[in-house]
């Protein structure tokens, strides 16, 4: 589940792909246009800019701006950076791996066999998207299959 850091992240990050070239925002300017804690955001702020997708500039005309363009930051790096791996069980995590404490055989366990195949297939989905097109909501929804729609 993405967690409110990384959704907060996400709506920064997208706030500050639809600026102008050139231009930046700051953090107070961010937060309130999209009802983030001035404080949280800091915080938020600075592990994308370690991370190297925002610069800061200090002084007139400063404030944070894309490091790169929207097109090179993808999606599954942001989320990463800001909530860790995409597994929704540590035992199907290619970065964070550990071994249940009651899995006998970690090789034939069916709920870590399933769950990544679900890493697998949103790391592939996030993985693809662009800031770019994340902003401009140009992503292409997966629709459900037919029987397991919703009304």
């Amino acid at each position: 589940m993405l967690t409110k850091k990384g959704k907060y992240g996400l709506k920064a990050l997208v706030d500050l792909a639809r600026l102008e070239p050139g231009e930046t925002a700051f953090i107070t300017e961010i937060a309130q246009r999209n009802n983030i804690p001035k404080k949280f955001l800091d915080t938020i702020l600075l592990e994308l800019r370690n991370a190297g997708m925002l610069r800061s500039k200090k002084g007139p005309g400063g404030g944070y701006s894309l490091s790169r363009p929207a097109a090179e930051i993808r999606i599954g790096h942001v989320i990463r950076t800001l909530d860790g791996p995409l597994a929704p069980i540590r035992c199907a995590s290619r970065t964070a791996y550990e071994v249940c404490e009651d899995c006998n055989d970690p090789e034939t366990c069916q709920v870590r066999v399933s769950m990544t195949t679900v890493r697998d297939a949103v790391a592939a989905i996030l993985d693809s998207m662009t800031l770019e097109e994340f902003a401009a909501d140009k992503s292409m929804p997966l629709e459900a299959p037919e029987e397991q729609r919703v009304g």
